[in-house]
C-alpha cells in the first residue's frame, strides 16, 4: 500500500500535470482498470482508454485546477483535496467547487476517482471577474 506521502505527492502531480496541460502525464498516475466519477453519482467511467477520453475534453489549455487547501491523507489507501476548477468559455469563466477522493491500488496508482460537486457548486462568471 502506498505511504500517505506517496497519495499526497500523486495528488499534487495530478494538479501539476493537469495545470501544464500533460494529458500523458496525468494518465500516468492511473491504473489500466481505473474508474473516474465526475462529478460522483454519474455514469462511471472505467477503464484507462475511457478516461483518456474524458481528459482530452478538459485538458485544454482553458481550464486550470487550484487547490484551497493541503491535500489530506487518511489512515488507509486514498486522499481528500478541496479545489476548484476554472475553466474558460467564449465570454465567461465558469469555478466549480470541488472536493476530489482518490483511491490507491498497491502500486501507488489511483483506482478510483470521485469529484464531488452538485449544481450549486459552479459559478458562472464574466470573463472580466476576477
Amino acid at each position: 500500500m502506498p505511504t500517505e506521502r506517496e497519495i499526497k505527492t500523486a495528488m499534487q502531480a495530478y494538479i501539476d500535470y493537469f495545470n501544464r496541460d500533460d494529458l500523458q502525464g496525468i494518465l500516468s498516475l492511473y491504473a489500466d482498470d481505473a474508474v473516474v466519477e465526475d462529478p460522483a453519482g454519474t455514469a462511471p467511467i472505467e477503464g484507462k482508454a475511457d478516461i483518456t477520453e474524458f481528459y482530452r475534453k478538459v485538458v485544454n489549455g482553458r481550464t486550470r485546477i487550484y487547490r484551497q487547501e493541503p491535500i489530506r491523507g487518511s489512515h488507509s489507501n486514498s486522499g481528500a483535496m478541496a479545489i476548484h476548477i476554472e475553466t474558460q468559455a467564449e465570454n465567461s469563466r465558469f469555478v466549480f467547487h470541488v472536493i476530489e477522493v482518490m483511491t490507491f491500488n498497491e502500486d501507488g496508482l489511483i483506482s478510483s476517482m470521485k469529484a464531488y460537486w452538485g449544481r450549486g457548486d459552479m459559478e458562472k462568471k464574466e470573463a472580466s471577474e476576477a
